[in-house]
């Protein structure tokens, strides 16, 4: 049986898009559940669209979200088939050009790009191909000689495919099961540039996966179109029988509409799109990614795993290794999956509860200390237990807990009108008088103690809690009062109670 070995292979444009994170992810997940190898390969033939720092932004972005590569690019083991950016195998695919033009599968054509502007201004959907070709300046309407001269001469020129018409192309997909496409509707794609001495992504795609023996492709609907040219290309080159499984994935779709999500998209709605933090080097502009916005890895990858594959059953939060016993190509969806951001955040929200508050607060230490605040790391670990509950991630514990780092310097206006009476103050100054006499100031203890108080005195619960909150918060939010009172202590307590005493009019 042959190995299962499957391949990433983006182009070096700019940020790896997350449903192209997603492509990575299903194709990682199907290696390893078949104990075969995953590919990362550089498709950067085009390159007029090339840009700096894209490919290591791709290899980044994979080794923090946990997918590992086996072979290519990024892999610690470089592997037999290198070298694995197609603009280093340069050599390699004009073996395969000429290999198609001896067997009149493929022709040279000379055409400019203004006289292919004027053909379709003369011909209503116009495409290069059966119908059109004989009219236009090719190796098939021109002599040999004439060919030879035009190349000896320096004349840039293309290598086309020559598709004949009307047959029918069968493309079998994991996904969507059987596919059938007319060639007619197939132009005589370009598979080669003399500009460059480079192939087009259709030829150089179909000859790396044939030479570095991909057993599946895995990749986004969008390349469904292409299916077809494929197939034929694996068929024109003798290799039919050794050609890889096709499997389309769904596209990711708008949060709030129909069509392919997009950066607009996260800009507009208010999140990323990017793994990382991607700052484009033409105009400098930084687009926000998931990792700087807090995110954990993990997250990521269980949020994204079900955007577009069902197990089959309940179950919502999956380790890696879950993922991978548990995905098969066919519990994938043929239609898109839409966006839903905000279960990116419960997702995140999941993995924060499950994490030890000791390694929250190591994350939480590191941004206290941004903001100037080095605290004990038992007071830190004791703050997170009160509060992480209300966190989806690890910088929303500031807003939760800031209060018991810093004291407040101004107090919630419309608590104050609500909540502080005329017979506050008074209220508050009895209550510094009954902490200061309690000896264990443990929640528990403190509780006992200041109720009682409040049934002998016959105060309304209510009204002292609001008040003594809005004193040592500022503001009605945090977790049970007497919890963030045994953490700052009876000194601080009663100081923040003083202050408000005398801020508070």
């Amino acid at each position: 049986m042959r190995k299962v070995r499957v391949r990433f292979a983006p182009s070096p444009t700019g940020a790896l898009h997350i449903g192209g994170v997603r492509t990575a992810l299903y194709n990682y997940l199907f290696a390893k559940k078949h104990k075969g190898d995953m590919l990362l390969r550089i498709e950067d033939t085009d390159s007029a669209r090339f840009v700096p720092g894209a490919e290591e932004y791709i290899v980044e972005s994979l080794n923090w979200l946990g997918i590992k590569i086996d072979e290519g690019i990024g892999a610690e083991s470089v592997g037999v088939h290198a070298p694995y950016r197609q603009s280093e195998r340069k050599a390699i695919y004009r073996k395969y050009v000429d290999q198609l033009l001896a067997a009149d599968l493929a022709y040279i054509a000379f055409d400019t790009p203004s006289e292919l502007d004027a053909k379709r201004l003369e011909i209503a959907n116009f495409q290069y191909d059966a119908s059109t070709r004989e009219l236009l300046t090719n190796s098939l309407t021109l002599t040999a000689d004439d060919v030879k001269f035009r190349i000896a001469n320096g004349e840039q020129y293309v290598v086309r495919i020559k598709i004949e018409p009307n047959l029918e192309i069968k493309v079998q997909d994991l996904i969507r099961g059987e596919v059938i496409f007319n060639s007619s509707i197939i132009d005589d794609k370009v598979l080669f540039k003399s500009s460059d001495e480079l192939p087009t992504y259709h030829l150089a795609n179909v000859v790396d996966d044939y030479l570095m023996e991909i057993s599946h492709v895995i990749r986004g609907e969008e390349w469904l179109p292409s299916a077809p040219l494929h197939v034929l290309l694996y068929q024109y080159l003798g290799w039919i029988n050794v050609m890889p499984q096709f499997a389309h994935l769904p596209l990711l779709l708008k949060p709030d509409g129909n069509g392919k999500l997009s950066k607009r998209d996260g800009d507009r709605l208010g999140f990323p799109v990017f793994p990382m933090n991607w700052k484009d080097p033409k105009t400098g502009e930084t687009s926000s990614g998931y990792r700087e916005a807090g995110y954990f890895p993990e997250a990521v990858v269980n949020f994204l795993a079900l955007l577009g594959w069902n197990p089959g059953t309940e179950q919502e939060v999956f380790s890696m290794q879950e993922l991978i016993d548990q995905f098969s190509l066919e519990r994938v969806s043929k239609s898109g999956a839409k966006f839903d951001y905000e279960k990116g955040k419960w997702f995140n929200h999941q993995y924060l509860q499950a994490k030890s508050d000791e390694e929250i607060a190591d994350l939480f230490q590191t941004e206290l200390k941004e903001k100037g605040i080095i605290e004990d790391k038992q007071k830190v670990v004791k703050v997170v237990s009160l509060v992480k509950e209300r966190a989806n991630f690890v910088n929303d514990l500031w807003f939760q807990s800031g209060f018991f780092f810093a004291a407040p310097t101004e107090y919630d206006a419309k608590t104050i009108q609500k909540r502080w009476k005329a017979e506050t103050p008074q209220q508050m100054k009895e209550l510094i008088s009954v902490l200061d006499d309690i000896k264990d100031f443990s929640a528990i203890s403190i509780e006992e103690i200041v109720k009682e108080w409040i049934t002998v005195k016959e105060y309304n619960l209510g009204g002292i809690m609001n008040a003594f909150r809005l004193s040592v918060v500022g503001e009605p939010k945090g977790p049970h009062m007497f919890d963030i009172i045994e953490v700052l202590g009876k000194e601080e307590t009663i100081s923040r109670l003083q202050k408000a005493l005398e801020e508070i009019k």
